[in-house]
């Protein structure tokens, strides 16, 4: 359960489109956000969940809509996910929004606001988008305000048909740029927002100012896209930082609103410089896949307040199921790797399950999937102890370690985690990232525990040990651990 604010809190993503689909077939008619019942919030807070990002709820429209049930490559996609794929299944990237007002269907604004407070008496708060970078094709702006979009030539259209398209306006027909990364083709269900142009920029503040009405933090999608550097490479167009200004604004409506950034490149530190609360740490997600232990290790040498801003993720709806891309013996290592060191951990719905089919942001609706009870337990037995207070709110560093003996290199594979709190508590993490057995000394950093009896009380299946403190603290805790093995412990004097 929650125990307090967190310094480290725990996030839930939800794909709010599907949940309200799969609520609506049990209900037998369309269901809202007032639909959801009491037991699955009550569920959430026993977890202990402090966020709930409920993914996809603004207002999106017919050209986005079309565009997803007609791109033929992810239709594709699709097809393969739901072999009785319907129409009505494809309802349009939730990322190609029209306005931030809550979607009809979902029960509009006025069922966001109930909700909240549902979530708010059980001590959780409400994460939403933010979608900073473009807009849908059918967005008003495109007849009100055609010049708030980067446009092109007949010439760009013709040189590259996959980043440009034709659009009426009232002072006639434009091409207009569809939003994208400097690295990547266009996103063909939007339009690329100008940000040299200052209007613009004061009508996205005002925008991200009635988003934040509704919740209490903001996910910003791919945030990094509008930093000048950026869209000087990408669009050859000189503009003025939008973030710290646009997030002191809403601070000054809503102090202490939180906002996390999607963002890669190793422009996290840039991003939380500017004002983000937290940052995707994509560079460790994609060390762990990689499963090399050394540059995880060197990963958290990284300065404390970098640490502490990082979002922690094993899957999101961008990324590859955890349950498919991690192996069942490495996804247990993985896990406790992103989840037990600072910053937010990031969990995403299905993910506590096992499931292993990823569903696509176009989609109101995903496949039935098995749930794996291995997975499960492990997952609802580290949710228990994330919620200790000396993990949610202590100090965490990284620990040294020697060989076991002369020649040893395995040390080289074992990551080893501390916590303390300012009550006494302490917490060990000892994981072994290799295919095959290790051994270590690890260094304890807990002072005043020399010559007690120490107790090390085993979580997550790892059981209890007895040693002697004057020992223990002189030569290290000694492991000796199975391929992708753990320890997961509580220190107590005995």
């Amino acid at each position: 359960m929650n125990k307090g604010r967190s310094r480290h809190p725990t996030l839930y993503q939800i794909n709010t489109r599907v949940w309200l689909n799969e609520l609506s077939a049990r209900l037998g008619r369309p269901a809202t956000l007032e639909d959801i019942p009491d037991k699955q919030l009550d569920e959430l807070k026993r977890l202990g969940f402090d966020w709930i990002y409920l993914l996809g709820v603004w207002q999106t429209g017919a050209a986005g809509r079309e565009v997803s049930r007609s791109n033929p490559e992810w239709r594709t996609e699709y097809e393969t996910l739901l072999n009785d794929l319907k129409e009505d299944d494809i309802c349009g990237s939730c990322f190609a929004v029209t306005g931030y007002t809550v979607h009809e269907a979902l029960g509009g604004d006025a069922a966001l606001v109930r909700l909240n407070e549902r979530l708010r008496v059980r001590g959780m708060q409400v994460m939403l988008d933010f979608v900073p970078n473009h807009t849908a094709p059918d967005h008003p702006w495109t007849l009100e305000h055609p010049d708030f979009y980067v446009s092109g030539t007949e010439a760009d259209l013709e040189r590259e048909p996959q980043n440009y398209r034709v659009t009426d306006t009232p002072g006639g027909r434009r091409t207009l740029a569809f939003g994208r990364d400097p690295f990547f083709d266009g996103w063909p269900d939007t339009l690329q927002l100008n940000y040299g142009i200052p209007a613009l920029q004061e009508a996205m503040r005002e925008e991200l100012i009635k988003a934040a009405k509704l919740c209490d933090g903001l996910r910003c999608d791919m945030a990094m896209l509008i930093l000048p550097d950026i869209f000087q490479r990408t669009w050859g167009i000189e503009t003025e930082p939008f973030w710290p200004g646009a997030i002191r604004r809403v601070r000054e409506q809503k102090p202490g609103f939180i906002f996390m950034a999607e963002v890669y490149w190793d422009l996290e530190w840039t991003l939380q410089q500017q004002g983000f609360d937290y940052t995707y740490d994509k560079r460790l997600y994609d060390r762990l896949r990689n499963r090399h232990a050394r540059p995880i290790r060197e990963h958290f040498w990284a300065e404390s307040d970098y640490q502490n801003k990082s979002a922690r993720f094993l899957e999101n709806h961008d990324e590859p199921r955890a349950a498919a891309t991690f192996p069942d013996e490495t996804h247990q290592a993985t896990a406790l790797l992103t989840y037990l060191c600072p910053g937010l951990r990031f969990f995403h719905q299905g993910q506590l399950d096992g499931w292993e089919q990823r569903i696509p942001v176009h989609l109101c609706r995903g496949p039935d999937q098995p749930d794996d009870s291995i997975i499960q337990e492990f997952y609802d037995q580290l949710l228990d102890f994330l919620g200790l207070p000396v993990v949610r709110s202590g100090s965490w560093q990284l620990l040294n370690s020697t060989a076991a003996y002369g020649g040893n290199t395995t040390v080289d594979n074992i990551i080893a985690f501390a916590w303390q709190g300012s009550n006494g508590a302490r917490a060990l993490v000892v994981v072994n990232y290799a295919p095959q057995p290790g051994q270590c000394y690890v260094r304890l950093p807990f002072a005043g525990m020399e010559g007690q009896a120490i107790l090390l009380e085993g979580r997550l299946g790892t059981p209890d040990y007895e040693r002697d403190g004057s020992r223990l603290f002189a030569e290290g805790l000694y492991v000796d651990l199975p391929p992708w093995g753990y320890h997961v412990f509580e220190v107590r004097i005995n």
